[in-house]
Formats: C-alpha cells, sequence, structure tokens
C-alpha cells in the first residue's frame, strides 16, 4: 500500500485545511514519507503551527511545508492558498456539539459555508482530488454539529454538479470518535485519574465506535487512491461501551488505585448509541474488507462495483 501512496502523493502540492488539528497534523506527518513537492498546512491557530513547525524541524523533514495561518471562512486568504495545488484534505471544522449548540451560526459558517469556500477554491484551480472529514454524527443528525456535518457531506457529494470542465473529484471520510484526539473523552478521563477521580460517564448503556489516530489518516489515504468521485468511506470500527471503556482506562492509568466512576447523566441531544450509515444508505453501500463505499446512487453503484472495485478486487485479491 505504501507504494501506492507513494505514487499518488510523490512531487504533488498538497493542501491541509485544520492542519495543525488531531486528524490535520497527523495527515502532514505521514505524509513526509511520501515525497510531496510542497505540503500547505493551513489553520487558523497560530500556536499550534508554532509548535507544528518546531516539532517537524526536529525531524529534518525535507520536504518543503508552509505553515498558512487563515481560516476557512475566509474566501479571499483561502483562495490564495489554493493556488497551484494538488490534493486537499478538508480537516477544518467546528466539531465539539457543546459548543456548536451555544454558538450555532459560528458553527454554520465554518462547517458550511467554508466547506463552500473549499469547493469554490477547488474548483476554481482544477484541483485533482478533494477528500473532506465528517463524523458518524452526520447519520440521523440531532444536534447543530451533526447537522452541518451531514450538509458538509451533501454539498461535497453534490459539487459535482458545480464541476463544468474541472477535473476535480471530491470525497467524504466519514469517521466515528477518534482515540487520544485533542478533546476526546480518555485523554480527559486520564487527567481525572490524575486528580484522584471520579471519571465521569453519561450512561451505562452508552456506545461509541472508536478508531484511532494512525487508521483515521489510514482510510484518509485510501480514500485518495480509491476515489473516484461522489463517495463516502466509512472504516470498519469497533463499537464500545463507555462505561466498560472508562473501567479499561482507569485499571491502565489509575496504578492500582480505586478510581469511582460517577454517572453524570448524558448531555441534551446526546444519543446513547450512534450509527455509521442510514438505512437509506444501505441501497448503495458495497462492504470491502476494511471499510464500507457508500455510493450517492443507484446508477453509481452499479456502475463502479462492475468496474472499479470490482477490477481492485482482482488485482489485489481483497475487497
Amino acid at each position: 500500500m505504501k507504494k501506492k501512496f507513494l505514487k499518488l502523493f510523490k512531487g504533488k502540492v498538497i493542501l491541509v485545511t485544520g492542519g495543525t488539528g488531531s486528524i490535520g497534523s497527523e495527515i502532514v506527518r505521514q505524509l513526509l514519507q511520501y515525497k510531496p513537492k510542497q505540503i500547505r498546512v493551513y489553520s487558523r491557530d497560530e500556536s499550534k503551527h508554532f509548535f507544528l513547525q518546531h516539532e517537524l524541524e526536529l525531524l529534518h523533514a525535507r520536504v518543503d511545508i508552509r505553515y498558512l495561518i487563515g481560516d476557512i471562512r475566509d474566501k479571499e486568504r483561502l483562495d490564495k492558498a489554493f493556488n497551484n495545488v494538488d490534493i486537499v484534505f478538508h480537516a477544518a471544522a467546528l466539531k465539539h456539539v457543546p459548543f456548536c449548540e451555544y454558538n450555532p451560526f459560528e458553527a454554520v459558517k465554518t462547517n458550511v459555508y467554508g466547506t463552500q469556500n473549499v469547493i469554490d477554491a477547488a474548483l476554481k484551480y482544477n484541483v485533482s482530488k478533494v477528500v473532506a472529514i465528517s463524523t458518524d454524527k452526520a447519520v440521523y443528525p440531532n444536534t447543530i454539529m451533526g447537522v452541518t456535518k451531514l450538509l458538509m457531506e451533501r454539498m461535497i457529494i453534490s459539487s459535482m454538479h458545480y464541476a463544468g470542465e474541472a477535473k476535480t473529484k471530491f470525497a467524504v471520510v466519514r469517521f466515528g470518535n477518534v482515540l487520544n484526539s485533542r478533546g476526546s473523552v480518555i485523554p480527559m478521563w486520564v487527567e481525572q485519574i490524575k486528580r484522584g477521580g471520579p471519571v465521569t460517564v453519561t450512561d451505562k448503556r452508552m456506545t461509541r465506535f472508536f478508531m484511532s489516530i494512525p487508521e483515521a489518516v489510514h482510510l484518509i489515504f485510501l480514500a485518495a487512491i480509491t476515489m473516484r468521485g461522489q463517495e463516502i468511506f466509512v472504516l470498519k470500527m469497533a463499537e464500545r461501551n463507555m462505561y466498560e471503556l472508562a473501567q479499561e482506562t482507569i485499571a491502565k492509568h489509575g496504578n492500582g488505585k480505586k478510581i469511582k466512576i460517577r454517572i453524570v447523566g448524558a448531555r441534551e441531544r446526546e444519543k446513547l448509541r450512534e450509527k455509521l450509515h442510514t438505512e437509506e444508505e444501505n441501497e448503495y453501500l458495497k462492504e470491502k474488507k476494511s471499510f464500507f463505499v457508500i455510493y450517492p446512487d443507484r446508477d453509481l453503484y452499479e456502475k463502479r462495483e462492475k468496474t472499479v472495485y470490482k477490477v481492485k478486487s482482482q488485482v489485489n485479491g481483497s475487497g
């Protein structure tokens, strides 16, 4: 697989929006081994830029990395960043459910209007591929964050209607919870354990789908190789009970101490279980070895399965 990644990324100019975040920065780190011509790290957070630059300089990376301060809401700034770009990984978003609920207009500005700016810039500069990062909370959404991410997905998938003669292909990667990402639950639990507890869990029945940061980035790169446009890629993830996961975290980090677990109750509109895809998407969903592919309609489902993916499975000996 590394040879395929090398073939796709070598000599390319690659832009990562949200490039200093947990997923975006790992995309940048992993891209270094595939010899791109240039990586453009696009983020509004000056401090995160500073620390990422310091980290990558210590690695003696020889790749040309540009640290671009900017917001995807700012179309003029984004326009300058996209000039001569070959591939875009769109990871910038407001992703925390409570903050999006409390600041709904800001969530719309970033997750919706910001995505429209990314699409417009990609089409203007004839970018080859755009892979956008979504979440399982876009499936049957009942929060502002989930609704804006669903709209982001639909905009990305439907962007081909605006493409005209542009060669740009768009696809979405849909994640569950990413272990040890910024703001995720396990780092919070570890801090609570260090303070002697209690560890807070919303509900004993609550479950979530989990993936590691390396698994997340591998799926993103796999999508970039496999995509032909308009697909949603969903990693096969383990569904974990949150109470049991909290117990395991205490056992691992508690140094034998008895740390209590406090049930605090689900937050407003928080689901006990998430889903990776809708019932309606089942009609256009194809299961592969380590992921699912969701097509936008029946025609593409039948056409792609007879050509692209069937051929790949014969060549590789697997789905």
